[in-house]
């Protein structure tokens, strides 16, 4: 999942792995005995910045995923304690992890009362796979290993041959090509919320307009001004319904984080979607019980554009890595504890540790001279030096990060970058045209698992903006993923880190985290370490 700013998409399957899953649990809100309600339960949130799309199938960032969140459910949820649990679907069976069958809740019904069927289920999972679609997320279905999907994705099978199907109204039935311990993680994700075939059917692209668009979740679509707001309302047709309090919430798109604070401090906005790095320290003295530090399973890292000279010598992308000191950007740059990165996934996820490689603990002198000689061995020189652009997207800590890791450039290596930056959903568009050399990106995990990240430097994944491609490090991903023990998981996915750290597709800077401002009148906030927090889980407090 990409994330837009500098802060803004592992969990235990627990008893669902066993083969049969619970019945009907409610998950909303949890109001502690005794709480006073505030008599108006109306919501602000800021959003970091417009978002791209509302449609499932199409949304690849925060800012979008957090309100589809709000507005759409899958088959299951993750909680924030990272249990799957039932969602649309009240319970579920595999008896070897191949074959799933989801049997969709009594009476759960769209916004406009219609019946969710288990056929919007395969028409959404067949829609987000079909190459007409261009979904940044179509890679999702074969990362999950449904059968058939890499076929479907390149146009070589009907999307009907994709392995969901749909037995009868209430029952989804998806068959694997391989095992999958993880897999209803997959199942719990955006890109695999159902939409409505219908809805679709009689508006097309305009299906996600207000007055347009049912949805399936705690609420429902009331407005959106581009760049102003979009506000949602409480969905009195959802199933748990009886477990929502707030009754409103309104998206505020403000990219630039340090307006989003002074918006919150005026009192406009409940809950900020990051708090500005020069600001942090200021907001921990003066509002320590309002500053909310969640720790994400997200890497910032810059993106390189693989395809196209210079940055196709993995000589050159190295010596860029090695000549940035981390320590200094993540430490006094931005700060707000973020820790220095030099591989482009955590350290640690799923039951899995991985070794970063040696220059991680070598002195950044050394780093220096390393990267001097390897610019040296591609052809650059002090009378033919190395110039190219940096892009990020409009954000104060954005450009701040951009400017230190130029300036450094400068001082080691001679190296001119010339800074670019764009709208958000500008930048998107940029990079899916693989129009950029380098580019500041941030991604968090979908699911705790590590191909989460590694697939996005797999050959030919959607979600490769850079387009960075080699054999061997593809071949360990598949190999990881079909493993028979988690030791030869864990081996796998170490190999195919070390070929990351040392073709260098992109330059991890440090390790993020999620900072919130929230308000002390806000009850049960808690986001996961996915990065995401529900609007129905919530309450405001007296």
């Amino acid at each position: 999942m990409q994330r837009q700013g500098l802060h803004l998409n592992k969990i235990c399957l627990s008893a669902a792995l066993a083969g049969l899953c619970f019945s009907s649990l409610a998950f909303s809100a949890t109001v502690p005995a005794g709480t006073q309600l505030a008599a108006t339960q109306n919501l602000v949130r800021g959003n970091g910045a417009e978002p791209a799309s509302l449609d499932p199938d199409k949304v690849e960032d925060n800012s979008s995923m957090a309100i589809v969140n709000d507005l759409f459910e899958g088959l299951v949820r993750v909680d924030n304690n990272g249990k799957v649990i039932p969602a649309l679907a009240d319970s579920w069976q595999t008896s070897d992890h191949k074959t799933w069958t989801f049997h969709i809740r009594p009476g759960a019904t769209w916004s406009d009362g219609s019946p969710i069927t288990a056929q919007d289920f395969v028409y959404s999972w067949r829609r987000l796979s079909d190459p007409k679609t261009a979904s940044p997320y179509a890679s999702f279905t074969a990362n999950a290993h449904i059968l058939n999907a890499q076929a479907v994705i390149d146009g070589k099978m009907p999307t009907d041959k994709l392995g969901v199907s749909a037995p009868d109204a209430a029952t989804v039935k998806v068959v694997l090509d391989q095992p999958v311990s993880y897999f209803l993680q997959f199942v719990a994700h955006p890109s695999l919320f159902a939409i409505s075939e219908k809805d679709v059917e009689k508006y097309g692209d305009s299906w996600t307009q207000p007055g347009h668009m049912v949805s399936s979740s705690a609420y429902q679509l009331s407005d959106w001004v581009v760049n102003e707001k979009i506000t949602l309302k409480r969905n009195p047709k959802y199933w748990d319904n009886a477990h929502t309090v707030i009754n409103q919430v309104t998206y505020l798109p403000i990219s630039d984080s340090s307006a989003e604070l002074n918006r919150y401090l005026s009192g406009e906005i409940t809950i900020t979607s990051t708090i500005p790095a020069i600001e942090f320290a200021r907001m921990k003295k003066e509002k320590p019980d309002q500053v909310y530090v969640a720790p994400q399973l997200s890497v910032f890292y810059f993106d390189i554009n693989s395809t196209r000279a210079p940055f196709n010598d993995p000589k050159v992308r190295q010596a860029l890595n090695l000549a940035l000191n981390k320590d200094i950007i993540s430490e006094k740059v931005v700060g707000m504890g973020r820790t220095a990165a030099w591989t482009i996934a955590p350290l640690s996820m799923g039951g899995v540790t991985v070794t970063p490689p040696d220059w991680a603990h070598w002195t950044q002198t050394q780093r220096i001279a390393k990267a001097r000689q390897l610019l040296k061995q591609a052809g650059y020189s002090d009378a033919h030096p190395l110039s190219f652009s940096l892009l990020y997207n409009n954000n104060n800590d954005n450009q701040r990060v951009a400017i230190a890791a130029a300036s450094m450039w400068k001082s080691a290596l001679g190296v001119k970058a010339s800074l670019l930056n764009q709208e958000w959903k500008s930048m998107l568009d940029t990079m899916h045209q693989g129009q950029f050399q380098l580019v500041r990106y941030t991604w968090g995990a979908d699911y705790n698992e590590y191909s989460t990240f590694l697939n996005t430097f797999r050959s030919g994944d959607s979600n490769n903006t850079g387009g960075f491609s080699n054999k061997e490090y593809d071949n360990e991903i598949s190999a990881a993923q079909s493993a028979q023990t988690p030791a030869e998981t864990a081996a796998h996915y170490q190999k195919a880190m070390d070929i990351a750290a040392n073709e260098t597709p992109a330059i991890p800077i440090f390790y993020d985290a999620q900072d919130y401002m929230v308000k002390t009148d806000v009850g049960g906030f808690a986001p996961s370490a996915l990065g995401f927090y529900q609007t129905k889980d919530l309450y405001l407090k007296k």
